[in-house]
This record gives C-alpha cells, sequence and structure tokens, in this order.
C-alpha cells in the first residue's frame, strides 16, 4: 500500500525519502493531485436537471450582468427607471443621446364639445377684433407636440451618472370646425409654441419617499400666425421643476414672465391676467394601464384641466392611449385667452416614444 500523505504543504518531502523509484514517482504524483482545485460545476436550471437538456446561466452572473449597465439600449425607454428621468433623460442610463425625435406633450386627435360658441375673437388692441363668425359648439382638435435634445452634459461632466440637457420643443394645436358646412369646414385657430429648454438634474430626498429630480429654465414664442385682427402672440421666459413618489405620483411646475413688447406690436396686452404667471401639474399613475392629471394655471384668472389617459394595448409594448380632457378657465387656445370657456374632449393620443 502506498505511503499516506500529511495534510501540510510540505507532504513532497516525505516522498523523497522513499527508496524504491516506481513508489516515490507515485508518491509525488499523489501529492500532486491534491493540489489540484476542484473542477468547477456549471449551474444547471431546474428545468436542465429534470431532463430539459438545456442548460442556464446562473442567475447571479446574469444580474450581475443587468446591473452593470451592459443593457444601455433600452436608453429613455429603459422601465428600471423613473418616469422623470426617462422622460429629461438625467441619468446614464436613461440617455437617448442627441438629436433624436421624441413627443414632449401628447400628440392626438380628438373630438370637442363646449358649453357655448367660440365667442367674437377681441383684443384691446386697435384692429384687433373678428367679424362674428357662426361657428358650432363641436369641433375636432388636433395636437403636434415633439422636441430633440441639441446637447448634454454641458456641466455635469465631474458629476458619474447626471446628464443635463438642452432641448428644442415645438407644439401645435389646431382646431378644426369639421361640422361646419356653412363655412366650408375651416381650421378656426392654429397656435404654435417653438421652446427652448435647459434641465438639470437634482436627486435630492425629500420627505416621505418624494424626490426632486429636476430642475431648468426655458424660453418660449406662442402665436397664431394670423394677420389682423386675428393675430395673437406673446414670448415669455420661465423656471420649471419637478418631484415625484416613485411611478405613482408627479408633480411638476413653471412659473413665467413675459418678455414686454411695445404697444404697437402687442396684439394682446393683458394676456397674462387671464392665463396667468404659473402653472402646476400633479400626475397620478396608480396602475400601468392608467394614469389621471390635473394642471392648474394660477396667478391670474387662470384656467384648470383635468385628464385620464388609459393605454391600449399592453403599456410597454404601445404608446396608444385613450385621451379624455375636461377643461374650464382662459387661455384653452390664443384666440379665446380672454374668454372663459368649458370643454370635453375625447379621443386618442400617442405618449412617451
Amino acid at each position: 500500500m502506498p505511503p499516506a500523505l500529511p495534510d501540510d504543504p510540505a507532504g513532497w518531502q516525505q516522498c523523497q525519502n522513499l527508496a524504491d523509484d516506481a513508489a516515490r514517482l507515485a508518491c509525488y504524483d499523489r501529492w500532486a493531485g491534491r493540489q489540484m482545485p476542484p473542477a468547477a460545476t456549471p449551474s444547471i436550471s431546474p428545468a436542465a436537471a429534470a431532463g430539459s437538456g438545456t442548460p442556464s446561466i446562473d442567475q447571479n452572473a446574469a444580474r450581475i450582468a443587468v446591473d452593470d449597465g451592459n443593457d444601455d439600449d433600452a436608453g429613455c425607454h429603459d422601465r428600471r427607471y423613473s418616469v422623470l428621468s426617462r422622460f429629461w433623460e438625467l441619468e446614464k442610463g436613461s440617455d437617448c443621446g442627441t438629436f433624436g425625435l421624441r413627443s414632449y406633450r401628447p400628440l392626438g386627435i380628438a373630438f370637442s364639445i363646449a358649453n357655448r360658441q367660440p365667442e367674437t375673437a377681441a383684443s384691446p388692441s386697435p384692429g384687433h377684433t373678428e367679424t362674428p363668425q357662426d361657428y358650432r359648439r363641436g369641433e375636432m382638435r388636433i395636437n403636434l407636440s415633439l422636441r430633440t435634445k441639441l446637447a448634454q452634459n454641458l456641466f455635469t461632466r465631474d458629476t458619474p451618472g447626471r446628464k443635463d440637457s438642452l432641448w428644442f420643443g415645438y407644439t401645435q394645436q389646431s382646431t378644426w370646425q369639421v361640422f361646419t358646412n356653412g363655412l366650408s369646414r375651416p381650421f378656426r385657430t392654429t397656435d404654435h409654441e417653438p421652446e427652448l429648454m435647459y434641465v438639470y438634474p437634482v436627486d435630492m430626498p425629500l420627505s416621505d419617499g418624494w424626490r426632486w429630480r429636476y430642475a431648468g429654465l426655458g424660453i418660449s414664442h406662442q402665436s397664431n400666425g394670423q394677420a389682423l385682427p386675428l393675430s395673437r402672440s406673446w414670448n415669455r421666459v420661465y423656471l420649471m421643476g419637478g418631484i415625484e413618489l416613485d411611478d405613482r405620483w408627479r408633480l411638476t411646475a413653471r412659473a413665467w414672465q413675459r418678455i414686454p413688447e411695445s404697444e404697437a406690436n402687442d396684439d394682446n396686452p393683458d394676456i397674462v391676467r387671464y392665463i396667468g404667471r404659473a402653472e402646476l401639474a400633479g400626475w397620478w399613475t396608480p396602475s400601468a394601464k392608467n394614469s389621471y392629471g390635473v394642471t392648474w394655471r394660477a396667478f391670474g384668472r387662470g384656467s384648470v384641466r383635468l385628464e385620464w389617459l388609459r393605454a391600449l394595448g399592453h403599456p410597454e409594448n404601445s404608446n396608444l392611449r385613450l385621451h379624455a380632457q375636461l377643461f374650464h378657465g382662459y387661455g384653452d387656445t390664443l384666440l379665446d385667452y380672454n374668454r372663459r370657456r368649458t370643454i370635453f374632449s375625447v379621443g386618442l393620443s400617442l405618449v412617451d416614444f
């Protein structure tokens, strides 16, 4: 019987004391074999162990592969990040790069009915009163809103993981008197709003689980592109910010200051008095299918807008929403900025693409 090998690392020294060459060689071989590490055992899924024949990678390794940032293709559509992070691309993992087209406000088409016919458009500026028209209470609405990121990491190069950004956005809202055959179904008004926006990621914890996610500033021009007497326009600068509680609750706010115009060029000198000087929007998403929102314009006569969006199809695969709104107050359109209206609309919208 070959000699037993001791457990201490110097066991090979005992082999050299053996006189028989074959026994000494066998002793060395056995000692060398004990120094080899045990063979790695591949991790097999329960299905493979049951006879499926399909091996599975270790779940811990899979988790590491996900967490180490290798899954960057989803970017601003990656649902591991919060809604506000994806919307403004506040983090490295929620970034979709520059000069890609994304939605801004919902794109959609809807039928709307107002509490009364549109009133004759008028403004305190001379020559800004419309000839009365026999418009109907019901009309179609078409909303178009897109944006693109012009630049990023302007001031956050030394802040790992966070990204500030500069955006250009464009929003267009048209009201179409498609049911007014006597007037040849005209577009009653179309509002255009180009904007330039800078967004800075904050990510500051607040009380009760809320997080302050971003702050920013912007400049906006809004006009309806009409000649007198229907011309309406204004320019403003604004500050904005947003907070959220996971993906259930979001609060965003904007406060603006109108850029003054000369009396001769001012189509609507009292517009701030009616539309207001600030806007607060809150959204509640109790499930992946439904979102409820309220937008309040304040520090003027202002307005309130209630909204409900319901996903049509699976919300992770479809951007189509049933969209219902109820608006009450001033500024539904630029032409109606000083007319109080109550309007209900329902239609289809595309969001978050």
